[in-house]
């Protein structure tokens, strides 16, 4: 698939749900959402059909996403089905963590190629206030059980903020040095109604990058396929630290993906409102009609975000979205 600018467009992120059993300050709002009835959300057979599909017209990666994934049932057999598809290169989950110890294992085993990890704070206090209501030692025991049973190479995302874990950066960049993590320092994107808390936390990594950078000691590396991320690693270490600038030096123009919504709407861009939705008008998935979704999908695709241009932020939170 390549759309109007030129882009070639390989790589489908899946929201599976849009629970989740933490309330990250920059995903959803403290009050939480309200969450959609699962009679609306796709099951995995038009899940792997949509895929099946997208595989037809190019889609060669595919990155599973919530909310919180793991909170929902049969997600192990998800990824072995998905697995099947021959066409499909890469498999991949974003996930809190917490629940990594329960299926690490049986989800390697399943076919999924490897996790990103978020954590956005190395002191257990500060995760809890980013995370509203998780527990630091879980999440850690999470990035343990990643690395034992080799989902590799295990990133971890941390969004920077403002006044929160602005100040942690380079313990994170400690950890890369003696095991196999690779941190991702992440700027907020202002979402739905956290958008509203973008003033307070919003930060530009470049005000922190080339301090780091020159203190740490690190160099530049080049990690093929590492998307949006800036790559740079201390010599000699195990891991390496990116920098992923959506809002201060976008990377639209280099852009490969679409998203899929839990409840069935494909998002040719995150940081927009518009959709298209999956389902027939009778309300059921069909290979032709996944086919033309996609090819409007595609003529959609804008050629940037819009974030903080006339004082737009997308209407949804990143946990209904599966940023």
């Amino acid at each position: 698939m390549i759309d109007k600018y030129g882009r070639s467009i390989d790589y489908l992120r899946i929201s599976i749900t849009d629970r989740c059993n933490l309330r990250c300050i920059y995903c959803m709002p403290p009050q939480g959402v309200t969450f959609k009835p699962h009679s609306s959300i796709l099951r995995y057979e038009e899940i792997i059909k949509i895929v099946e599909v997208g595989t037809e017209l190019g889609i060669k990666k595919v990155r599973i996403t919530g909310g919180e994934p793991l909170v929902r049932q049969g997600v192990v057999d998800l990824i072995k089905e998905l697995r099947k598809i021959s066409a499909l290169e890469d498999i991949t989950m974003t996930t809190n963590g917490v629940l990594l110890p329960k299926y690490a294992f049986a989800l390697k085993r399943a076919g999924l190629s490897r996790v990103n990890i978020s954590l956005d704070s190395l002191n257990p206090d500060t995760y809890k206030t980013i995370t509203r209501r998780g527990e630091f030692s879980q999440a850690i025991e999470g990035i343990k059980a990643a690395l034992e049973v080799g989902l590799n190479p295990v990133k971890i995302n941390t969004v920077v903020m403002k006044g929160l874990n602005d100040s942690e950066l380079e313990n994170f960049v400690e950890l890369t040095k003696d095991k196999d993590l690779h941190v991702r320092f992440i700027e907020y994107m202002p979402m739905g109604e956290t958008s509203l808390l973008s003033g307070n936390y919003y930060v530009p990594l470049n005000e922190f990058k080339e301090k780091i950078i020159n203190k740490m000691g690190m160099v530049p590396v080049n990690i093929k396929n590492n998307g949006p991320s800036k790559d740079f690693k201390v010599p000699g270490a195990k891991g390496t630290v990116g920098f992923i600038t959506a809002i201060s030096h976008n990377f639209c123009s280099t852009c490969n993906r679409m998203r899929l919504t839990a409840d069935g709407f494909l998002r040719p861009c995150l940081a927009s409102d518009v959709e298209v939705n999956m389902r027939d008008e009778d309300g059921k998935i069909s290979t032709e009609g996944v086919r033309e979704k996609f090819e409007k999908a595609l003529l959609l695709k804008p050629i940037s975000h819009n974030f903080y241009k006339n004082n737009f932020f997308p209407k949804k939170n990143m946990s209904q979205i599966g940023g």
